[in-house]
């Protein structure tokens, strides 16, 4: 997968009829919430009160399902197969339009709204079944290509389903017909669909099923916490859904009110926002290099605050001009700003939540990962309602539209600093993603060779001040780092080092307790499972050779037996940070920016077999004749 573009998995059948049945259900369930809200607001001739009453309440309506059987939906992706929850969950789809479609032409307001709470019970569920089933269906590497292919259909989907509801509802006499002939033809496709989306067997068969919904709720959410990595990642995710609701439930009135525009400038800016997140998502593959990188997620949500605040900037006024078509909109002076705004807002949306998705995909255990989605999706409806909460408290105290979208923006600047602090693995990703993506061009081979889970012992020969940057940056476990304490050291880079727990280390000479004490953290590490990564050589080299490997890696594995990786760095000597002058801790101007180099690992040794020569051996053969 590393060498394939992610729409190579659109050719396949484990992955493309589920992704097509995804973006079905998504188009018809806003396909017929849009209908349903022009004909309550435009063809039953209500007063603007009982529209207002409507409005309110239908939100409401949708989310509720999810706080009531979230934790149950996460019990049955559990405890069946999925492939035929999937098919059981689109013939409820299909007989809950086909009620739609009797609401419709019966005008009947409160059967439409049950309706509503019926999609909301069908997402509820679908939910745990959709986010459990990708990493059954893929490799580790195509978790962020599906991914991001999965957030680009759906943000396509749900405009092109708002659009087409939209429009055949205001069609007239014949719009519930229309209506209705989409919802039950896009539901009954996504029952066909669903049918050639191959087995996915259940992860916790023998799951014991709990009835009680409150005590399941409560369990779930301890699924959630228990891995905090994972936790962090769903708040990370429930935040995104409190930004996203801020800003799409003023965009109506933004729309109206500060663009000057109709109802196809209303559909132009869905329209870039949802272009905006489906171009992000889709980058995000490229940009993390096939893996999931969690250092784009800050990088996201600073294009989030940044481009939130210029949102506010490019137009804070009421505007002049009003009843605008798209083409005078994008037409008119300054506009083309506050189009760019709304786009990239969408673009680091997708560069923000895509590797949470997959984080959480990869790092729940598999036979707890529906559970936790379920949990994920109860947090995010908490954060939904909040947002809603949020935007009409501003809204009473007197904000404006523009306003409100500066107080989120600052808001997620402050939440952001407050979130990188206490989990400073996010920002430590981000700094070396930034670092090593200016410095190097990257290509990695081999990396299915490191265990993924339990402890493993790294070596890997030292060719610059960024090795250990090169490899914790390109293998995806978190990886501790045995390195020399004046690198340890170096301003900047202390901070990323401190973060990822690196041992500093330094000889018996300099600082025997030092020494000592590095080896009682690496044994330390490897007792609690986690991956060790040392340098043999004791230092960089100084002429672009491998030096002999010193006796410290059989110390380590005399203590603790774990199975030994030998990695090799490729074409990095004289470029950038890999030669230093003679006098000491200077470095001399590099010769090459922007290398091309490789990070090779090897098969695993196992420890009775691992000496210091051999696994020199090895990681001079992965090296071959690259300096």
């Amino acid at each position: 997968m590393s060498e394939q573009s992610q729409f190579s998995l659109l050719r396949a059948r484990r992955f493309a009829p589920f992704f097509a049945t995804q973006a079905l259900g998504a188009f018809n369930d806003n396909a017929f919430r849009q209908a349903m809200i022009v004909l309550v607001a435009f063809h039953l001739g209500l007063s603007d009160q009982d529209v207002g009453f409507y409005s309110n309440i239908a939100p409401a309506l949708f989310i509720l399902p999810f706080f009531l059987f979230s934790a149950s939906a996460g019990q049955l992706a559990e405890k069946y197969e999925k492939t035929r929850l999937i098919r059981y969950v689109k013939l409820f789809e299909i007989g809950a339009m086909a009620l739609a479609a009797y609401a419709f032409h019966a005008h009947n307001v409160w059967l439409l709204f049950c309706v509503l709470f019926l999609m909301g019970l069908h997402s509820t569920i679908f939910g745990p079944i959709k986010y459990a089933i990708l990493p059954q269906a893929l490799t580790r590497e195509e978790l962020v290509g599906g991914n991001g292919l999965i957030e680009m259909g759906t943000s396509l989907a749900i405009l092109f389903g708002m659009i087409a509801g939209g429009a055949l509802m205001a069609l007239g006499q014949g719009g519930p017909t229309a209506a209705s002939i989409l919802v039950i033809g896009i539901a009954v496709a996504g029952y066909w669909v669903s049918r050639e989306i191959p087995p996915a067997p259940a992860t916790a068969p023998d799951l014991k099923f709990n009835w009680n919904i409150f005590s399941e709720t409560a369990r779930v959410f301890g699924f959630v916490r228990k891995n905090r990595v994972v936790f962090n990642a769903v708040l990370g995710i429930s935040w995104f859904w409190f930004f996203g609701g801020v800003f799409t439930a003023q965009l109506p009135n933004y729309t109206k009110l500060f663009l000057g525009g109709g109802e196809s400038v209303a559909i132009l800016v869905l329209a870039l926002f949802s272009i905006g997140v489906g171009a992000g998502s889709l980058l995000c593959e490229r940009m993390s290099g096939h893996k999931i990188e969690i250092g784009l997620v800050p990088f996201g949500s600073i294009g989030l605050s940044m481009f939130g605040i210029d949102l506010y900037f490019a137009r804070p006024e009421l505007s002049v001009a009003q009843g605008l078509d798209a083409l005078a909109f994008l037409t008119a002076a300054g506009n083309w700003r506050i189009a760019l705004d709304l786009t990239l807002i969408g673009v680091f949306a997708g560069f923000y939540i895509v590797p949470l998705f997959a984080l959480v995909q990869s790092r729940a255990p598999r036979n707890e990962l529906s559970r936790v989605i379920a949990g994920n999706n109860i947090i995010n409806a908490l954060f939904m309602v909040g947002a809603a909460a949020f935007g009409i408290g501003l809204a009473k105290l007197g904000f404006t539209i523009p306003q409100i979208f500066l107080a989120t923006a600052v808001l997620n600047v402050l939440v952001a600093i407050y979130i990188y602090t206490l989990v400073p693995e996010f920002l430590m990703r981000f700094l070396s993603w930034i670092l090593i993506n200016t410095l190097y061009r990257i290509r990695t081979d081999g990396l299915d060779n490191i265990p993924e889970r339990g402890p493993a012992l790294l070596v890997c020969n030292h060719v610059s001040f960024m090795d250990a940057l090169i490899v914790g940056g390109s293998v995806r476990r978190p990886a501790r780092f045995v390195m020399y304490y004046k690198i340890f050291r170096i301003p900047v880079l202390s901070f990323i080092f401190k973060t990822a727990k690196a041992i500093p280390i330094a000889s018996a000479k300099e600082d025997p307790a030092l020494l000592e004490s590095a080896f009682d953290a690496v044994d330390q590490a490897l007792a609690e499972g986690e991956i060790v990564c040392i340098f043999p050589e004791g230092g960089l080299t100084s002429d672009g050779e491998i030096a002999p490997f010193r006796q410290g890696v059989e110390r380590i594995l005399a203590r603790r037996q774990v199975p030994v990786v030998p990695l090799a760095i490729r074409g990095l000597w004289g470029s950038i940070f890999s030669r230093r002058d003679s006098a000491p801790g200077r470095m001399r101007l590099p010769r090459r920016f922007w290398s091309r180099i490789v990070l090779a690992v090897g098969e695993p040794v196992a420890p009775a077999d691992a000496s210091a020569a051999m696994l020199e051996q090895r990681v001079r053969t992965l090296r071959g004749n690259w300096a």
